[in-house]
């Protein structure tokens, strides 16, 4: 099954063709200098009010999708990172598109089990990054197990980091995993 990986309604022709473990990408707008101010505000600045805005966008770009999906889980942040910045940005994102879509959300299915450095650098350094970091919690794998799962996070750079959380996902029984993004990267040059 090859997956699809889209800024809105273009596919990006690079990725089309890789074997994913998610089935569809969306994201609502390219990662550009303009945006990279916004999400860095929003993580790292409690610049929270810029949350609903992105929801809108998220609302937009993945109206194809939703309909498809029963459980909202977000990328999870390690417990470190977490307490150092208070909130995990993708669960903000997840909690307010659920309750907006009437979604189930489960922003505690998933755990990052190693506190990884912040992803930099090139897509083979980044998926070695985040390999094997992944796993649904035991509690909740009854509740994933054939389900399809829209799995939430802010960025899509090289898709690492989704790719691994859909891997948990699917081994613990999850049907379909769908990703939506608010940002999405288009070239190299935007990795650094």
């Amino acid at each position: 099954m090859s997956s699809e990986i889209g800024l809105g309604n273009n596919e990006c022709a690079a990725c089309f063709h890789t074997e994913r473990a998610y089935t569809k990408a969306i994201s609502a707008m390219r990662y550009d200098d303009e945006s990279r101010k916004m999400i860095i505000g929003f993580k790292h600045h409690d610049r929270l009010e810029y949350a609903q805005f992105f929801v809108n966008l998220l609302k937009i770009a993945g109206k194809d999708i939703f309909d498809e999906c029963d459980i909202i889980v977000p990328v999870p942040l390690h417990r470190k990172r977490l307490l150092n910045r208070r909130y995990n940005q993708s669960a903000v994102l997840s909690r307010l598109l659920a309750k907006e879509l009437f979604i189930e959300h489960e922003p505690e299915a998933l755990r990052r089990t190693k506190n990884t450095p912040p992803q930099q650098g090139n897509k083979n350094k980044r998926h070695l990054n985040v390999r094997g970091v992944f796993s649904v919690k035991s509690a909740f794998e009854n509740k994933i197990r054939g389900k399809n799962i829209l799995l939430i996070d802010d960025v899509y750079t090289t898709g690492a980091t989704v790719e691994y959380c859909a891997r948990a996902l699917k081994r613990a029984g999850a049907e379909k995993i769908f990703v939506a993004t608010v940002f999405r990267t288009v070239s190299p040059q935007e990795l650094k």
